[in-house]
């Protein structure tokens, strides 16, 4: 008896430390990722976004289509019918079709708890436990997914799955369960780095969209 016990201790500490070797797996690729995206000067990203909640019976299909230009903290963002302006104090949302202009001070995309395309780099930060998933071939190139797990509990965030290009170390793809059973799915579809861009993609030109008629809020 006594020697079942001692077999037993020793498989949960067995089963324990290849969790840990997982976890620190996950972390030290997940890290090699920012890092390496983190170093250039912008990236200029095109993606695809799908909603599925079979329980609600929503789908999007075509998927949705939109575009992000990111230079460290800053960011323009078109997505869902607006542009999302962010110079790294305020947040400029651009409604296209209501012509409708919302000024918040901070990002407010971070309050929310949703992975938006700005979040990418850092989302996993904080908050989450994460391990290594599979190695899959998706059209040709070789995926590494990571399953990460909110701490929270009542996250409103049940499970994220984030897939590597094993060759690039870029982001490839970013599905998110929520616990309302909607699944989000985002594939990058073109990246582009170190761009010769202008500053000015990053502000708000407030006489433009005035002349244009939009109502500033």
């Amino acid at each position: 008896m006594k020697k079942i016990g001692l077999l037993f201790i020793g498989l949960c500490i067995s089963v324990s430390a290849m969790g840990q070797s997982k976890s620190s797996e996950a972390k030290k690729l997940l890290d090699e990722v920012s890092s390496k995206m983190g170093a250039y000067k912008n990236m200029v990203i095109g993606f695809n976004s799908s909603l599925v909640n079979k329980a609600a019976g929503i789908t999007n299909d075509p998927p949705i289509r939109g575009e992000i230009t990111l230079s460290g903290e800053k960011y323009n963002l078109d997505y869902l019918g607006n542009t999302f302006i962010f110079d790294g104090k305020k947040l400029v949302v651009i409604n296209q079709d209501e012509k409708e202009v919302t000024i918040t001070n901070g990002n407010i995309e971070e309050e929310d708890g949703f992975i938006y395309p700005s979040k990418l780099l850092t989302f996993y930060k904080e908050g989450y436990n994460y391990t290594m998933g599979a190695l899959k071939n998706s059209n040709g190139r070789n995926v590494q997914y990571i399953n990460l797990t909110p701490i929270d509990s009542n996250s409103d965030i049940v499970k994220v799955q984030l897939g590597i290009d094993a060759k690039t170390k870029h982001i490839y793809k970013l599905t998110q369960i929520g616990s309302n059973g909607a699944e989000t799915t985002f594939t990058i579809t073109k990246f582009k780095s170190n761009q010769p861009i202008s500053e000015k993609l990053f502000s708000f030109d407030r006489t433009k969209y005035t002349k244009q008629g939009y109502y500033i809020d």
